[in-house]
């Protein structure tokens, strides 16, 4: 718990039980919607709400803790930021990994072809994970 503790304080983020099982989660899980935090933790936080923890997720992503993973026909997840890297998505059980490609030669020939200013590239790569095949 000192970790995520640790973390939080190291990102400005106040500390409170909630965030802590927040963070928690997200460590555990990689990937985890609102939904799935809400229900993993309602036992231990009785008068938690949904909102309360769409609060606390907005925080975080306000102060560059977490960065959200929008994903087609998913809800939003959430996960700690860390190194860049791309997801692996299962289309049959909506799994996602990380994996860990260098995307950087793709995003200056999408530069070069178009002349915009890359800011921040992602990649979503869909298929069928090895437990559903």
């Amino acid at each position: 718990m000192e970790k995520y503790i640790e973390l939080l304080k190291s990102n400005q983020i106040k500390v409170t039980p909630q965030r802590l099982a927040i963070v928690s989660l997200m460590d555990m899980h990689g990937h985890i919607s609102v939904r799935e935090i809400f229900d993993k933790i309602k036992a231990n936080f009785p008068s938690l709400s949904l909102a309360t923890v769409y609060k606390n997720i907005n925080a975080m992503l306000e102060n560059n803790f977490i960065k959200e993973l929008k994903i087609v026909g998913q809800d939003a997840k959430y996960e700690l930021i860390k190194e860049a890297h791309s997801h692996m998505i299962c289309q049959k059980c909506g799994k996602v990994e990380d994996i860990i490609l260098d995307t950087q030669k793709l995003a200056m020939a999408a530069a070069d072809k178009s002349a915009y200013q890359i800011e921040e590239s992602t990649v979503q790569i869909f298929g069928v994970c090895p437990a559903c095949q």
